[in-house]
């Protein structure tokens, strides 16, 4: 790099790359090419190799076997190292000076990152659930809530920066690089909670705030189980390039190789963006509808990720005239398409706990991650029924919730959810969508909230694709909390919601007779496994004790990766991470998390491993971190660093 770091890099190269130059691919992120997602990068790698494409998956500085440190994610030097890389993949004889880039997470939102950045190497972009809002997209500040998971993500940082580099890479300067993290890594939650409010540190790196500069082609990926499931249509709406989007049922993970289903033929798909834009092959992938969406079926509520069932729809243009708003207006008996009568109030006032059947913030490896049945977060959520359906309603887009509201307190959350409810009153979580009453009117701002004081507000709930059937009806769930995806507030309050002056505007898809049938999306491919051996396999689970003598509340969320030896490296990996969310009855400054990491490497005599631990707790004024990182060497001991923070709650 320009200030004299060194990135190190796996390439997999197209074997005509020994006598002909070839369009090259580009992934950058964070999570260690030969061990943390070496499999990953492998199946869709070398399968793009095979194809013709050179592909690179740099280690990002202070990562896996790269020099330097990371001093927060996406920070400006993160996005010049990237833009510093395309230039020398550009430089190689084996590259054609034509350069595509793509990833999932932090891979997609670096590609999109780097479009902004418009390097002329950069021909077109394919980032996979990513997001275009660092605030409000993102693992800090979830739609519009602090989120107690999102906490959890700054705490899997912390034991992600301080994992060491190989010595079979990097020599015996590793134990160096390894004590310059462990001394010099920041920790980023503490950041993260300084700064509450979407300021400039959130803006940085948001490429909602340049569309414009996107000005190459653009595939956005995404599923409607993701926690970020609104980037596909925020592109398509806001960029002027080429751009595509496929939303499908997945989670957070690449649609051929992860759940839940249906997977499609991803990497055929991006193959097609590429010999398109890399190679200037008039393939017709212009001529596909700009929007492929999977509109799933009702089907009962299951954390266990499935192949949901759904239809795929093509959307001709997007904002699209098949989608128009259905208005329903709250009332004393439930949804109804005319306006209430009269003066009608209901209260919202929801238990401490409530929200634990939610799922997890991120869904990624299937141990109970997603949604359960809502019906006890429902029992104790303010609730309006729409009628049992008679035909098919389909939704597809953003669906907004408009209330005119009174707080007994001086803050408070609105927290709206949308539920499908079968005839046998299962409840499965279509949408949901988070305000915090203190930044309705803008969350780069604080507003007072008057107690008693009338309110109009928006809640903006998460893009969806569904399909609720005939036999099932619609349900609005309005509540106070939704722990542990929002922190609770320090006061519990209670709304007043008038009912005459609020309503719900659902997208409703009617596609046209001659609407466009779908093209048929194939099945997942990937390359041949990268040769490994499993030592021990992964296992995980997650369990709800409620002790009612002590009115606590906690949820235990346990995953073993496994440990993997792979055989070029003769690398031998595993990890393990924990999570204990605690809440009492009553009592909103009782919240409190509990994040461990562990990883362990092993090769030979060398054997080291490390250990993160951060507990999160709050009073009525503070956050409280308490956050330690342990380094081994073989039994002992090499490194111990604590961290005790005390932060201003200003706005949550």
């Amino acid at each position: 790099m320009s200030d004299g770091i060194r990135l190190s890099a796996q390439l997999w190269l197209p074997v005509r790359a020994e006598h002909e130059s070839v369009p090259a691919i580009l992934e950058f992120i964070p999570y260690r090419k030969r061990d943390g997602v070496a499999l990953r990068d492998h199946a869709n790698h070398a399968w793009f190799a095979a194809h013709g494409y050179a592909c690179v998956r740099p280690d990002m500085r202070g990562h896996g076997d790269s020099e330097g440190l990371m001093t927060d994610e996406y920070s400006p030097r993160e996005q010049e190292d990237a833009i510093e890389v395309i230039e020398w993949i550009a430089d190689q004889d084996w590259c054609t000076g034509a350069v595509g880039m793509m990833g999932i997470s932090w891979g997609g939102i670096a590609s999109l990152q780097a479009a902004v950045r418009q390097p002329p190497a950069l021909k077109a972009i394919i980032p996979v659930g990513a997001s275009v809002d660092r605030y409000y997209d993102d693992g800090g500040y979830l739609v519009g809530g602090y989120p107690g998971q999102g906490l959890g993500w700054g705490a899997v940082m912390f034991g992600y920066c301080v994992r060491p580099p190989d010595p079979a890479v990097v020599g015996d300067a590793w134990r160096a690089m390894w004590r310059e993290r462990f001394d010099n890594t920041p920790m980023f939650l503490a950041s993260w909670l300084e700064h509450q409010l979407r300021d400039e540190s959130w803006i940085q790196g948001s490429v909602c705030e340049q569309y414009d500069r996107i000005q190459i082609p653009v595939l956005a990926v995404s599923g409607w189980n993701d926690c970020w499931p609104n980037t596909v249509l925020r592109l398509l709406e806001n960029i002027d390039a080429p751009c595509r989007g496929v939303s499908g049922a997945w989670g957070h993970v690449y649609p051929n190789l992860g759940v839940p289903g249906p997977g499609i033929d991803f990497l055929g798909l991006a193959l097609a963006w590429w010999d398109r834009w890399l190679r200037d092959i008039d393939n017709g992938v212009m001529d596909a509808p700009p929007l492929l969406a999977y509109l799933q079926d009702s089907h009962s509520p299951t954390p266990v990720p499935s192949t949901r069932p759904g239809r795929w729809v093509a959307v001709s243009t997007w904002p699209s005239p098949e989608v128009s708003l259905m208005t329903l207006h709250l009332a004393p008996h439930g949804l109804d398409e005319t306006t209430t009568v009269g003066v009608s109030e209901v209260e919202v006032c929801s238990p401490v706990w409530m929200g634990l059947t939610s799922g997890e913030y991120m869904p990624i490896a299937g141990v109970r991650e997603l949604p359960d049945d809502q019906g006890s977060d429902d029992a104790v959520s303010t609730c309006f029924n729409g009628p049992v359906l008679d035909q098919v309603l389909e939704l597809l887009g953003t669906p907004l919730l408009h209330l005119r509201v009174t707080c007994d307190r001086d803050e408070g959350l609105v927290v709206a959810r949308l539920c499908d409810v079968g005839s046998d009153g299962s409840s499965t979580l279509m949408s949901y969508g988070i305000l915090n009453l203190r930044l309705r009117e803008g969350r780069d701002r604080v507003a007072e909230v008057n107690p008693g004081e009338a309110m109009e507000v928006t809640v903006r709930l998460n893009d969806l694709g569904w399909r609720i059937l005939p036999g099932h009806h619609l349900r609005l769930a309005l509540s106070t909390q939704m722990w542990p995806m929002a922190w609770p507030l320090a006061q519990e309050a209670t709304l007043s919601i008038d009912l005459a002056a609020s309503h719900l505007d659902l997208p409703v898809f009617r596609p046209g007779n001659s609407g466009t049938p779908p093209p048929s999306l194939g099945e997942p491919q990937a390359a041949d496994p990268l040769p490994h051996r499993v030592v021990r396999p992964g296992s995980g689970s997650r369990r709800q004790v409620h002790d009612p003598l002590s009115k606590e509340y906690l949820l235990e969320v346990e995953v073993d990766a496994g440990e993997v030896e792979f055989e070029a490296t003769r690398l031998r990996y595993s990890s393990k991470s924990s999570q204990r969310y605690r809440i009492v009855e009553g009592d909103p400054l009782s919240a409190s998390i509990e994040y461990r990491a562990d990883f362990a490497f092993a090769r030979d005599d060398w054997q080291v491993r490390t250990e993160s631990l951060l507990a999160v707790t709050c009073d009525a004024t503070q956050f409280h971190l308490d956050g330690r990182i342990t380094g081994y060497e073989g039994s002992e001991v090499v490194s111990d660093r604590t961290w005790e923070e005390h932060i201003p709650r200003i706005a949550y």
